[in-house]
């Protein structure tokens, strides 16, 4: 079933006319395909099944409740990045042998966490947050599980802030250090090295990097063999792009094709993370037109989603398709599509063609189910969206839309500050 496509000149979501649902939960919105996200998940199992492995699907892309459930539901396993990622994991169902916890600033807290929730490693990133892995362990008089996080020097072509294995980034060991690293977790009692991990980025579109990573990883792995240490389990990360502006990008059979050979020759246990490849494609955030404005240098589409709800385009300069939820004929007119944001850099698209736009059009951002609802925010006193699932003919909230209360829900105002207040009005 396609996630998103046109049904008699109107833009459906599976059997869901898009409009219907502006309707019923107002505009912003998020919608997603609950079928897309399936299909797409079994592409990941089928090119990933002839080797021994797991599949961690990474929060950070979008860690919403409802979809987590369904991919914990077929089998699929976590990779977080903070606490508050692992309750969410832990919350839905995910088993703890199936969650990796990865990130460079792990506190003593989450690691505990991690440890008593019985996770199947924390990929360690550096002899400092190893020492307090096993500090932490021996505090709880048990073993901690960990893979060593490798930083292999390859530079994929993608956005410099989306790049993790160059060597100038925070994230990893290099070789020579990992080997070193690897030599001392392997002698402490209290730290049970499972294996090695990777991570080369995000919003990669080739198989090269990879390719590269593991020849680097894979040398690593014989000469600690050759010391008597054993890797069991290798963690090649996530990354794999998607087709945002037209790219070619391999399909997960693709990717994992490219590596095969040397992924059999680890003898490993195999664990992928993938995050925008997997939920990206399967969300549309739908947007009202309010106003267009004409000045004598531009036409300004103002839109009812601003960039506290999609941040990626002032961050990284990205770019998503903006569909119409109504096909219609007529005049073209060139547009930058802007939001209600205060500030310059509040837009979703420069320079759109778009046939005779009008106030109360319904636009949907396509390629918005990855780093998009996780990454919104509340500038400008603006509340979160409501986010949708589609399944069929059926769809249903996931999300409700906040509340003005809810903006200040966790705020207080001490006495201290009533007591200052007083005092002005005094010296008045």
């Amino acid at each position: 079933m396609a996630g998103f496509e046109y049904q008699r000149g109107k833009l459906f979501c599976e059997e869901v006319d898009l409009a219907s649902v502006a309707e019923d939960v107002g505009t912003p919105c998020f919608i997603y395909s609950g079928s897309m996200l399936m299909e797409t998940y079994g592409q990941f199992q089928r090119a990933l099944k002839p080797l021994p492995g797991i599949i961690c699907y990474a929060l950070k892309a979008n860690g919403s409740l409802a979809l987590c459930k369904m991919l914990a539901s077929r089998g699929c396993g976590a990779d977080v990045v903070s606490g508050g990622e692992l309750y969410r994991a832990l919350k839905v169902g995910f088993p703890p042998e199936r969650i990796v916890f990865s990130g460079v600033g792990k506190t003593e807290q989450e690691i505990r966490l991690a440890i008593n929730a019985n996770i199947r490693q924390l990929n360690v990133e550096s002899l400092p947050e190893l020492d307090l892995v096993a500090v932490t362990a021996r505090k709880l008089e048990t073993r901690a599980r960990i893979a060593l996080r490798v930083n292999p020097d390859v530079r994929p072509d993608t956005h410099p802030y989306l790049t993790t294995g160059a060597e100038e980034t925070k994230f990893g060991l290099n070789l020579k250090d990992s080997l070193s690293a690897c030599r001392k977790a392997a002698a402490w009692p209290n730290i049970q090295l499972t294996g090695l991990h990777f991570h080369l980025g995000s919003q990669i579109t080739s198989t090269e990097p990879y390719v590269e990573a593991l020849q680097k990883v894979l040398a690593l792995i014989d000469e600690l063999r050759g010391l008597g240490i054993t890797i069991s389990e290798l963690d090649i990360g996530g990354g794999l792009g998607i087709a945002y502006h037209d790219e070619t990008v391999p399909t997960p059979q693709q990717w994992l094709d490219a590596i095969r050979d040397d992924l059999k020759r680890s003898g490993c246990t195999v664990i992928i993370e993938p995050g925008r490849a997997l939920v990206g494609p399967a969300g549309v955030l739908l947007t009202r037109t309010l106003y267009l404005k004409k000045t004598l240098r531009k036409n300004f589409l103002v839109v009812d989603a601003g960039m506290n709800d999609l941040v990626r385009l002032s961050l990284y300069g990205a770019f998503h398709h903006i569909s119409p939820v109504w096909q219609k004929t007529g005049k073209r007119l060139r547009v930058d599509i802007v939001g209600p944001v205060c500030e310059s850099a509040d837009f979703l698209a420069h320079q759109r063609d778009m046939i005779h736009p009008e106030a109360g059009d319904l636009l949907a951002v396509m390629n918005a189910g990855a780093y998009v609802a996780s990454m919104a925010s509340n500038y400008n006193g603006r509340r979160r969206v409501a986010e949708v699932l589609v399944c069929g003919q059926r769809y249903a909230l996931i999300r409700r839309r906040e509340t003005f209360e809810d903006l200040v829900a966790h705020e207080l105002i001490p006495g201290l500050v009533l007591e200052a207040c007083a005092d002005g009005r005094e010296a008045d």
